[in-house]
């Protein structure tokens, strides 16, 4: 939409598409109605006498509200809002409507019984979010994976220069850096997978006064953990003020943060061997990469996944350091926080996406990486005097040192000729000639 604020939701509207089925308002509100409908329920099947009267057949009718909710009815819920002034309110009164609707006027009071608002609101943001991850997130992030490892294999045995501190170093293989990013991301996504999706459901202050005032000899605590459990698919917290702790998904905001920053640093390195032409970028017809050289293609898709990870890891490390904290029992600033799960979310996906159409658009330019490491034979120093080391050659390091530090030219003609003027055996000589910086690759542990 060209009057759209964000460009999630503006320019980009077409790549965050998939979640607004979690983090749009239509979707909160929707969630809402599943957690009430569930809890009702629940409180059915627990056998309170005052609910003796549900005919299970209904339970079918109950959850085709969850099902078929639509755009309308949950503009419908707004309106009542506009009355409630109250977000979560609107949804009981808009449940109480249906009930009516399904003849259950009479069990209408046991919509939203003793809960607080939330009760609603920590099982529904939880269960989204865990949705979203489930449905898109971890679907695009797997893609990427899965492309570096391809990636990797492809280039498995292409031997590239390194470069520590910027400077060329002891050569590496091209497959194998880009295995590192693989290696680094499925870590990260099993750390982020075993932290639990926790939720709260206590009442108004933690303790479900209000159920077992009602009811004192049922176990309240015990159907709560049950109903989150089961109904739900959560992990419900066991202590809590008003509101969950929001330790848990901290901690997921901040897992997310680091395959966001992981992300980051390849893509910079990307955009670096894209710039020494270790890869060349596929050309579209009638694209155009500069208004002013017509010669560019610029490595935009790397750069804008870049900037999506940045702007998408300042809002998680904000979810992160803020949730966490609130005031005694409860404040607000949780409240609207929350809404704003689906921004960073949304620049992550745009950045997913970006970065797999870069890595689409790549080719490697195997002849550039070759004429890197011919005009850096002096890589091999280090596996030279190593080799002269094994073999007790005096101070070894310290000669390769006065040959190569500091000089700009190291051919492979000066270093044979340096190694000719070693007092070693033949046999040692023809081992330090066999050393090439396209051969002193080494071996990954992959």
């Amino acid at each position: 939409m060209l009057s759209a604020i964000s460009p999630i939701d503006g320019r980009y509207a077409d790549k965050t598409r998939s979640l607004t089925a979690y983090f749009s308002e239509f979707a909160l509100i929707r969630y809402r109605v599943f957690v009430e409908i569930q809890y009702f329920i629940a409180l059915c099947q627990l056998g309170l006498p005052q609910l003796e009267s549900f005919e299970e057949e209904k339970i079918d009718a109950l959850n085709q509200i969850f099902e078929n909710f639509s755009e309308n009815d949950a503009a419908y819920v707004k309106t009542i809002e506009r009355t409630t002034n109250h977000d979560v309110k609107a949804v009981e009164y808009f449940l109480k409507e249906r009930f009516d609707e399904l003849g259950l006027g009479d069990l209408r009071e046991f919509v939203h019984f003793g809960l607080t608002s939330q009760d609603i609101n920590n099982t529904a943001i939880p269960l989204l979010f865990k949705n979203a991850l489930e449905a898109v997130y971890f679907t695009h992030l797997q893609q990427i994976i899965n492309q570096l490892e391809l990636h990797a294999q492809d280039w498995a045995h292409v031997p590239m220069l390194a470069r520590t501190h910027g400077q060329p170093a002891s050569p590496t293989l091209l497959g194998k850096e880009l295995q590192v990013f693989a290696e680094r991301l499925r870590v990260q996504v099993d750390l982020l997978k075993a932290i639990p999706h926790k939720a709260k459901f206590g009442g108004a202050t933690g303790n479900l006064n209000a159920h077992y005032a009602a009811y004192p000899d049922y176990d309240w605590q015990k159907f709560g953990n049950e109903f989150v459990s089961e109904f739900l698919g959560l992990e419900r917290s066991q202590t809590t003020t008003q509101i969950e702790h929001y330790d848990c998904m901290a901690a997921q905001f901040q897992a997310l943060g680091r395959i966001n920053t992981i992300l980051t640093d390849f893509c910079r390195d990307m955009w670096t061997y894209i710039s020494m032409e270790y890869f060349r970028q596929h050309t579209v017809k009638d694209e155009v990469g500069s208004s002013a050289m017509p010669h560019k293609v610029n490595p935009i898709d790397f750069e804008n996944a870049e900037g999506n990870f940045g702007l998408a890891n300042a809002l998680f490390h904000h979810l992160a350091e803020k949730l966490p904290i609130s005031r005694l029992q409860r404040d607000l600033t949780d409240s609207t926080v929350l809404r704003n799960i689906g921004t960073p979310m949304g620049h992550t996906l745009i950045a997913f996406q970006s970065l797999l159409k870069g890595l689409s658009k790549i080719s490697l330019n195997e002849g550039q990486l070759y004429d890197d490491l011919e005009d850096n034979w002096m890589v091999i120093a280090e596996g030279i005097q190593v080799i002269l080391r094994r073999e007790a050659y005096p101070q070894p390091y310290e000669a390769l040192k006065a040959l190569t530090r500091g000089r700009s030219a190291v051919t492979q003609d000066v270093l044979h000729q340096f190694i000719d003027s070693l007092a070693v055996s033949d046999t040692v000589k023809a081992e330090l000639k066999n050393l090439t910086p396209h051969n002193y690759v080494g071996r990954n542990a992959g």
